[in-house]
């Protein structure tokens, strides 16, 4: 048994909602988090009074099971960044489980 996690910004929520669906991970939770990223854009810095919110709003998807699982996911969500046109693709990773009751 395994963690994977896997994050996106909102907008993509039901999408990977989808992708652990079609791992067969019929078992998993999420939260919301906000998003952020260091480093100063020509946007960021051109703006001195800037206004806008510290974050972007994300989701954190989490679930324990099992290397097969998690594999279709991988794969799933490869596709899926291939796919899709952002500047934020899907992240995800994997953690052993030592123990677990």
């Amino acid at each position: 048994m395994k963690l994977v996690i896997v994050t996106a910004v909102e907008e993509f929520e039901k999408d990977v909602i989808k992708l652990f669906k079609n791992a067969n991970i019929e078992s998993f939770s999420s939260s919301d988090i906000d998003g952020h990223k260091n480093g100063s854009s020509l946007v960021m810095t051109s703006n001195w009074f800037s206004t806008g919110k510290s974050g972007s709003e994300s989701n954190l998807f989490f679930s324990f099971t099992d290397d097969e699982r998690i594999d279709r996911l991988f794969h799933l969500i490869k596709e899926y960044n291939e796919n899709v046109e952002t500047n934020n693709p899907l992240k995800a990773v994997v953690l052993p489980i030592e123990k677990f009751i």
